[in-house]
C-alpha cells in the first residue's frame, strides 16, 4: 500500500524558512494530485497546497499565497512544501496527502484519501 512520511518540522523565529518534505513508497499513484494540510490544536484542519499530478497546476490558501511552494522531484517519488516568512499563525502540524482519483484538481479536497502522519512545525515570535 501507499505509505507518505512528512520530514523537515522544527522550530524556527518568525521571519524564517523551512522546507517539509513527503516520501512516497509501495503502491504509488501517479495520477493522483498531492496536497499539504495543517492543523493548529483547537483547530479544523485546512488545506495549505497542492499540486497536480501531471504538475501543471498548483492551489494555495490565501494566508500562504506569496510565501509557500509546493513542488516535486518524480524521480524521489517525493513532495516538497517550501515556507518562507513565516509566521507564528503557521504553528500546526503538516500533513501530506494524496488523492485516490485520477486528474483531479488539487482544490478537490475530499478526494485526498491517503494521508502521512505529520510532521510539527512552531513558529516563535
Amino acid at each position: 500500500q501507499l505509505q507518505l512520511v512528512e520530514s523537515g518540522g522544527g522550530l524556527v523565529q518568525a521571519g524564517g524558512s523551512l522546507r517539509l518534505s513527503c516520501a512516497a513508497s509501495g503502491r504509488t499513484f501517479s495520477s493522483g494530485a498531492m496536497g499539504w494540510f495543517r492543523q493548529a490544536p483547537g483547530k479544523e484542519r485546512e488545506f495549505v497546497a497542492g499540486l497536480s499530478a501531471s504538475g501543471g497546476e498548483t492551489a494555495y490558501a490565501d494566508s500562504v499565497k506569496g510565501r509557500f511552494t509546493i513542488s516535486r522531484d518524480n524521480a524521489k517519488n517525493t513532495v516538497y512544501l517550501q515556507m518562507n516568512s513565516l509566521k507564528p499563525e503557521d504553528t500546526a502540524v503538516y500533513t501530506c496527502a494524496q488523492q485516490s482519483l485520477p486528474f483531479q484538481s488539487p482544490t478537490a479536497t475530499r478526494a485526498y484519501a491517503y494521508w502521512g502522519q505529520g510532521t510539527q512545525v512552531t513558529v516563535s515570535s
